[in-house]
């Protein structure tokens, strides 16, 4: 496989999770949809987005020496 059509499957796998967890959890989607209205919420879930793909794609790397 290569890494182009990996990055589209963990995509894809992100942007399911992230849909069945607004559909499951009610309130995280009114967070969200206020989010959109207000600005200084805006900032807290692009930086929660921001650390959950630095903490995705940093996991797996090695480290370099």
């Amino acid at each position: 496989m290569n890494p182009r059509w990996r990055a589209a499957i963990i995509v894809l796998f992100l942007l399911l999770l992230a849909g069945l967890l607004l559909f499951f959890f009610k309130p995280a989607a009114q967070f969200a949809e206020m989010a959109a209205r207000e600005l200084r919420y805006l900032w807290w879930i692009v930086l929660l987005i921001a650390l959950a793909i630095w903490l995705i794609w940093g996991i797996g790397r090695k480290q370099r020496k």
